[in-house]
C-alpha cells in the first residue's frame, strides 16, 4: 500500500493532506523519514508514525454506539443529528457508516463500521441475527403476548413477522424482546396489534455483542475482537 493512501484512510485525511505531512518530513516509517508519498508499505508489519504518533493499522472499524433519542441512523442527513456526528475524533474516518438502523425516538446500541461484508452478513435475513431490547408500555404486558410473539404475530392485517421472544420482568410494565428481523417500525406495531403501546424502546444487544452498561448515552467505543467473535454466535 502506497504511503500517502494509508494515512489518508487511516487518519481520515484527504491525499492531498496525507502528501503534505509526508512533504513536512512529518511521516516516519519504521523509524525512517519518508521522502516520497508514492513509497510501498506493509501495513501489518511495518511501525508508521505521524507527528511522532504511531498510527495502529485497523483494515476495518467496528464501532459500539450508545444512540441518544433525537439522532437519526444515516450518514447524512441535513436537519437532525446523524450517529457519525457523535463520533470522536479517533474514530472518525472515510467509509463509516450504521449498519441497520434505529427509530428517531429510540436509543441504544448502534454498530457502526465500514466493513461492507460484515454489514451485509449481519443484516441478510438468512443470518436472522437476534436483536434484544428493552420495551416500556403504556399497560401492563398480558401472558398471552408471550406465545402470540413466540407464533409469529400478523401486523397491519397481513404483513406476517419471525418468531420474537418476550421476556417479562419484574415491572408489568416493561419487557425484553428479541427479534431476529428488523421491519419498519416492527416493536411499535407489534404492541400495537396486542392493544398495546411503547412508551420508549432501548436496543441492549445485536448478535452476542451486549451494549456496554458503562457507555453513556451519546458516546462511542470500538467494539473489542473477543466482542467480534461473538457476533454471530447466538444465530
Amino acid at each position: 500500500m502506497r504511503i500517502d493512501k494509508f494515512i489518508s484512510e487511516q487518519e481520515s485525511l484527504s491525499r492531498s493532506d496525507a502528501k503534505a505531512m509526508i512533504k513536512k518530513g512529518q511521516v516516519f516509517v519504521n523509524g525512517e523519514r519518508v521522502k516520497s508519498a508514492d513509497m510501498k508499505l506493509d501495513p501489518e508489519k511495518d511501525r508508521i508514525t505521524l507527528n511522532g504518533k504511531e498510527i495502529i493499522y485497523r483494515k476495518f472499524m467496528y464501532i459500539m454506539l450508545n444512540k441518544p433519542e433525537g439522532v437519526i441512523c444515516a450518514t447524512r442527513d441535513g436537519l437532525s443529528a446523524t450517529v457519525l456526528e457523535l463520533l470522536p475524533d479517533s474514530l472518525i474516518r472515510k467509509g463509516l457508516f450504521p449498519a441497520g438502523r434505529l427509530d428517531k425516538d429510540t436509543e441504544g446500541f448502534v454498530f457502526i463500521t465500514d466493513d461492507g461484508a460484515l454489514a451485509h452478513k449481519m443484516l441478510s435475513p438468512r443470518s436472522h441475527i437476534e436483536k434484544e431490547y428493552e420495551v416500556t408500555l403504556e399497560k401492563p404486558y398480558e401472558k398471552e403476548y408471550i406465545d402470540i410473539f413466540a407464533s409469529g404475530i400478523t401486523i397491519d392485517g397481513d404483513e406476517k413477522c419471525l418468531p420474537a421472544k418476550l421476556i417479562p420482568t419484574a415491572d408489568p410494565y416493561k419487557v425484553n424482546l428479541i427479534l431476529h428481523e428488523g421491519k419498519y417500525h416492527q416493536i411499535k406495531r407489534m404492541m400495537t396489534a396486542v392493544g398495546n403501546r411503547v412508551v420508549h424502546l432501548k436496543r441492549i444487544r445485536m448478535g452476542g455483542i451486549i451494549l456496554d452498561p458503562s457507555l453513556p448515552s451519546g458516546k462511542a467505543r470500538e467494539i473489542t475482537e473477543s466482542e467480534l467473535l461473538t457476533l454471530f454466535e447466538k444465530v
